[in-house]
């Protein structure tokens, strides 16, 4: 017999409770959680910290995994006469924001009117193993109603362009050649610092890789285990102390200021040329226009970015494998500028087209 077909790629989820003596501990999973990852998920759920401001929906990844938590807080209206505040963790494997939060919210709403996770259960089974669920206050819920792609584009980044004008290209460089960026807000600003994480990989839509992105890291052991095992990503703090780590990134990023720096050891790979600047400008124009949507931009640049790999791949010459390849003697037979040459380069081993 086979096995079941999940409609979604959750892998657990649990519920996290703040009680009337200020206590946060962890009451319900499905179907296990270890128990590092509840202490880890504890420290996430902000219930821990004071509970002014907490963000109602956060996300991020955490081991190849998303996790997605929910908070809120009860009210007299609902079933939890013992709690204050509750969060719901879902653990994914796909990053998909709005169908996950559409999803915690319809559970928490039949938790919060049971005061049961059994009744919360049920309907996450539901949605897992049929891909839908029905309920009397939320209506229908389906999987087929959030394509992966409508989450891929729900970008700012037409913002980041104005934002950052002219600088912008320092980010579109380190996200073709796969270096690591570090993004700073501080904690109050923390909604912003998810969607200005999200939006990145957008820069480079041909390789439609969220994976890259962890939107909200702590400065810990844990999570820097984790990062540090990665060449390539974009990720998101509200430490500021993360500037001083040069050792986690490659460029630093701080738009409340508006600024842009790049780590000493990384500033050859950051040298610019007339391609950078004449890429920059094109971004800069295209964002100034005001009927032009975050949508449209991103075709833009997707469409300046295939027309860059699709000359690069131009000067191409055939390995002893008989596949084509970039090799510097190529691209020095060109006579670029060292920057030009060094930039092609890096993007030709990034896009698998220098032979190893």
């Amino acid at each position: 017999m086979s096995a079941p077909m999940n409609f979604i790629s959750s892998k657990s989820a649990g519920l996290i409770e703040r009680d009337t003596n200020g206590d946060v501990l962890w009451t319900w999973s499905y179907p296990n959680v270890s128990e590092e990852e509840r202490n880890f998920f504890l420290q996430k759920s902000q219930l821990t910290m004071t509970t002014d401001g907490i963000i109602p929906f956060i996300y991020s990844q955490w081991r190849r995994n998303w996790y997605y938590i929910k908070t809120y807080q009860v009210t007299e209206e609902d079933h939890l006469s013992r709690v204050t505040h509750f969060s719901l963790v879902l653990v994914t494997k796909d990053f998909n924001p709005e169908k996950y939060e559409v999803l915690c919210k319809i559970l928490c709403m039949k938790y919060r009117k049971t005061g049961n996770p059994a009744s919360m259960l049920e309907l996450y089974l539901h949605v897992l193993t049929r891909g839908s669920c029905a309920t009397d206050e939320n209506g229908r819920f389906s999987v087929r109603d959030f394509d992966i792609k409508r989450a891929f584009i729900n970008s700012k980044i037409k913002d980041i362009v104005t934002t950052f004008g002219l600088e912008t290209i320092l980010i579109y460089t380190a996200l073709l050649l796969k270096k690591r960026i570090a993004v700073y807000y501080p904690q109050n600003q923390l909604e912003d610092l998810l969607q200005f994480i999200r939006s990145l990989p957008a820069f480079v839509w041909h390789r439609q890789n969220w994976d890259i992105a962890y939107p909200y890291v702590e400065l810990d052991s844990a999570e820097l285990e984790d990062l540090s095992q990665k060449n390539s990503f974009v990720a998101g703090f509200t430490d500021a102390s993360i500037e001083g780590r040069t050792d986690l990134y490659d460029i630093f990023v701080n738009p409340s200021t508006s600024q842009i720096t790049t780590a000493t050891h990384a500033k050859e790979s950051f040298a610019m040329g007339k391609l950078h600047k004449d890429t920059a400008m094109f971004m800069v124009q295209c964002a100034e226009k005001e009927d032009v949507t975050d949508e449209q931009l991103i075709k833009e640049i997707a469409s300046k970015t295939r027309e860059l790999i699709n000359n690069l791949k131009s000067l191409s010459v055939t390995g002893e494998d008989n596949k084509q390849y970039i090799t510097i003697e190529v691209l020095r037979e060109r006579k670029m500028t060292p920057a030009t040459e060094n930039f092609l380069f890096s993007l030709a081993a990034c896009e698998g087209l220098v032979q190893m």
